[in-house]
């Protein structure tokens, strides 16, 4: 019967596609602008909406901004099956506003604002009160999951500076880890929480170890284009309130020549905040605050794309089919921070929220080290798109700060997606994830997952 299931909400999305097929794309009126600017600002911005099944899991969440944990751990993995209205399976829903405007003498003054929200529900993207609503972790309870979006009004990017084709772009604010931009650029399925391990997961790649760090408040970032080529190195002064008590440095050197895009990536992240769960000083009361623990978290990672054109189309969609290659490698190494006593010893908030104890299984006697890899391809013929995937991760067995054995393990995620553009702006999609995991990650149940998720996304 699950099985059944499965294959009739894939199909159903299938079929759904298929039929927008026989539609002519032309004779569609698209009613949106080519975009939404005057005087150099222009409002952006995607809606995400659909229906996801899961045969693992918990129900659907209204803050947890993924929906579903999509990539089940020890606890949901003995859980039912799970089926609802969903959003931003394909895309984080978000809106945001971005300026350019020319100062003279080749500089542009810049900045972009971007917010993360879940239309299901109408809030704020807010992975911190998703843990704070499952405090024991219950199964009858909700999806929830640390995040590096935590309710904060601008919980995406948040930047101003000055660009200039000669010298490069400089900015100061709220932005993505060199990673998170890698990930949007060199996975399959460029940051999707259905069906991408990375995406979902923002520790395996764009947070280096610690989902919460995928953006750096208080940091600057500067890059430069010299013809094929690129670099770029960024800082962060984190501090209290932020997800970085200490600080951190990235950077950034790539190339793009033709079909070919290669970037490597170093990241240095001292004191890195871990949400570990709410905090429960005594059973019954209502959490307020977190347990967690800190760490030092180092990463280099390298990742590349290819596109070939492939010439004429699929029947009669035209001359541009193409196919992309995309595959990365991030190594990651977890060790205690210098001095990290210090740390717990004083009062911390993250993003408004308190951190109220320090976990005692946290922290590391032995470094963690954590591997991620993947490989995909992407078949584009006219408005259709075909997408392939393939994510492996691998963590080792080390010892925490009490000395106590954490096991290793490894997860799989396999999925594929099929993608139909009416128009630049509205296009609907239909996946399936396949999930199996080992060690750390398996439990008293099944060690795997299937998830299926269907819907049509807005982008303005």
């Amino acid at each position: 019967m699950r099985k059944l299931l499965i294959c009739a909400l894939a199909l159903g999305g299938f079929a759904a596609s298929a039929q927008a097929a026989d539609l002519s794309v032309d004779s569609l009126k698209d009613p949106l602008p080519e975009k939404l600017s005057f005087a150099g600002v222009t409002v952006y911005g995607t809606l995400d909406v659909g229906y996801a099944y899961q045969d693992h899991g918990y129900a659907a969440s209204n803050s947890f901004y993924t929906g579903f944990n999509y990539a089940p751990n020890e606890a949901t993995n003995v859980l039912g099956r799970q089926s609802a209205v969903m959003n931003n399976a394909m895309s984080q829903s978000f809106v945001g506003v971005k300026v350019e405007e020319s100062i003279g003498a080749g500089f542009v003054a810049l900045g972009k604002i971007e917010s993360g929200f879940n239309p299901i529900s109408g809030e704020l993207a807010d992975a911190c009160k998703s843990l704070l609503q499952n405090p024991t972790k219950s199964p009858s309870l909700n999806a929830y999951g640390d995040g590096g979006r935590c309710g904060q009004f601008l919980n995406g990017q948040a930047y101003a500076g000055v660009s200039n084709a000669s010298y490069g772009t400089l900015t100061v604010g709220r932005h993505n880890s060199f990673m998170t931009d890698g990930v949007g650029t060199y996975d399959p399925n460029h940051g999707s929480y259905a069906f991408s391990m990375i995406g979902y997961s923002g520790s395996a790649a764009g947070g280096v170890g610690t989902t919460e760090t995928s953006r750096w408040d208080n940091s600057v970032k500067y890059v430069y284009q010299f013809g094929p080529a690129h670099a770029g190195v960024m800082y962060s002064a984190g501090g209290d309130g932020t997800s970085i008590l200490g600080d951190a440095v990235g950077a950034n050197v790539g190339a793009a020549y033709k079909g070919l895009s290669i970037d490597a990536y170093y990241t240095q992240e001292n004191a890195a905040v871990n949400l570990t769960s709410a905090y429960v000083p005594v059973a019954g009361v209502v959490p307020t605050g977190f347990n967690y623990n800190i760490s030092n978290n180092e990463a280099y990672s390298v990742m590349g794309k290819y596109t070939m054109d492939l010439g004429g189309g699929f029947k009669d969609e035209g001359p541009s089919s193409k196919i992309t290659f995309f595959g990365g490698y991030v190594h990651i190494d977890m060790s205690n921070p210098d001095h990290a006593q210090s740390y717990y010893a004083n009062q911390h908030t993250l993003n408004g929220y308190s951190l109220l104890n320090a976990d005692s299984k946290g922290g590391f006697t032995t470094d963690k080290i954590v591997q991620t890899a993947w490989a995909g391809a992407t078949y584009e013929t006219g408005a259709w798109s075909f997408t392939g995937a393939y994510y492996h991760l691998n963590q080792n067995t080390y010892k925490d700060g009490a000395n106590a054995t954490r096991n290793g393990g490894d997860q799989d995620w396999v999925s594929g997606v099929v993608d139909y553009k009416f128009n630049k702006h509205f296009d609907v999609y239909t996946g399936v994830s396949w999930v199996d995991y080992t060690g750390a990650w398996k439990g008293a149940g099944t060690s795997e997952s299937v998830a299926v998720a269907s819907g049509l996304r807005l982008k303005f």
